[in-house]
């Protein structure tokens, strides 16, 4: 099949992605706004009958004093990722993007290669010999995800390997933890819970939070939480213009793309989260929380309050994005998956970002730059 790439608008974009049952928050349109800092352009695949089959969000940022860029595609492209001329769909995108001044591409293939059932996680979480969830037998596996990689390294693609002590990439998470929806009522969701969850919910009923749902005018409120969980967690915050900038473009393109929800109790907003969604792919994106009267269980009533919603919208999949990979127990991140756990879904793994280098003395020095900061 021929395939033809150009540029496309923004109205064209949106309205492909309509046409999907699931796409990521990243690849659409309004995300390019979210990033100030880069430069957006939406791409799209046209077949022999001049139909619209792919779309892709690239975002693009300079290097310093050089008119040279690094293209990037977060998770994403939009495209036929089985198909067997996979080959056709990619080189018209690099192809293009050398030529707009790229000397780097990322991208990240939406392709689930393999995932581990609560069980598989719970075992492995109890394993004293099991360092890393990777290397934990996983419960399902999808053999096309193989294929796909074989094909992008034969092309001259790159796999970026899971950085860090504890699993993330530099760039998006490789491994995140996904409830299932679909075909499932709300109670057959809660039903999968552990008791433990179950058990945090009433408590926070009984003790009275209350989960409502904020707007722009309670981001700051969601903010000031978000700046103690980052010095709690050891994490970098983002300024709060982020997201305020976020919420401004993202509900601008849909009202329902981006909703902020806020637990309440005796006057104290104790919990806050971002919900995001495309089709039928919903996601907990950013929470905060204080310290203070944990004891009411906050998170989990917000989190319930989020996947009723988010079932209400038709989700087929409510996604908790990233987890830690190692099982380290001195690891902090490894409460946060056991959190995660708890809703009984699965943990999952995509076949992570790749790299072509379309210049490789600039790409090599790109890659030093980035390990030593």
């Amino acid at each position: 099949m021929s395939l033809r790439l150009k540029g496309i608008t923004r109205e064209e974009h949106l309205a492909f992605i309509r046409t999907r049952p699931s796409a990521s928050h990243m690849q659409v349109p309004s995300w390019g706004d979210v990033k100030p800092d880069w430069r957006a352009e939406s791409l799209g695949w046209y077949d022999t009958d001049d139909r619209l089959v792919g779309a892709g969000l690239v975002l693009s940022r300079p290097l310093p004093r050089l008119r040279r860029y690094l293209a990037y595609l977060p998770e994403g492209p939009v495209i036929d990722w089985y198909a067997a001329d996979l080959e056709r769909w990619l080189e018209p995108m690099l192809a293009h993007l050398k030529r707009q001044g790229a000397f780097s591409v990322k991208m990240g293939p939406p392709v689930v290669a393999r995932s581990w059932d609560t069980e598989a996680v719970k075992a492995a979480i109890a394993d004293p010999a099991a360092g890393r969830l990777r290397d934990a037998e996983a419960t399902w596996h999808d053999p096309r995800a193989a294929d796909v990689a074989g094909r992008l390294r034969r092309m001259g693609w790159q796999q970026t390997e899971p950085g860090g002590e504890d699993g993330f990439a530099a760039g998006q998470p490789r491994y995140v933890f996904q409830v299932p929806f679909a075909g499932r009522s709300l109670d057959e969701v809660q039903q999968g819970f552990n008791q433990q969850w179950r058990r945090n919910i009433k408590k926070a009923e009984k003790a009275g939070v209350t989960v409502v749902r904020g707007g722009y005018g309670d981001l700051s409120a969601f903010y000031d939480l978000y700046a103690e969980t980052a010095e709690r967690d050891r994490f970098i915050a983002r300024p709060l213009s982020y997201f305020q900038r976020m919420w401004t473009v993202l509900t601008a393109e849909d009202p329902d793309r981006m909703r902020l929800y806020l637990a309440h109790h005796e006057g104290d907003v104790l919990a806050a989260a971002t919900m995001l969604t495309v089709g039928e792919h919903v996601w907990y994106s950013y929470g905060a929380s204080t310290g203070r009267k944990r004891e009411v269980q906050p998170n989990n009533a917000i989190q319930w309050r989020m996947m009723s919603d988010a079932h209400a919208l038709g989700a087929g999949v409510y996604d908790l994005r990233g987890i830690t990979d190692t099982l380290d127990e001195s690891n902090h991140l490894l409460g946060l998956l056991r959190f995660k756990v708890g809703t009984g879904g699965h943990a999952v793994e995509y076949l992570g970002e790749w790299d072509f280098p379309l210049n490789r003395f600039l790409h090599k020095a790109l890659d030093l730059y980035m390990s030593r900061r």
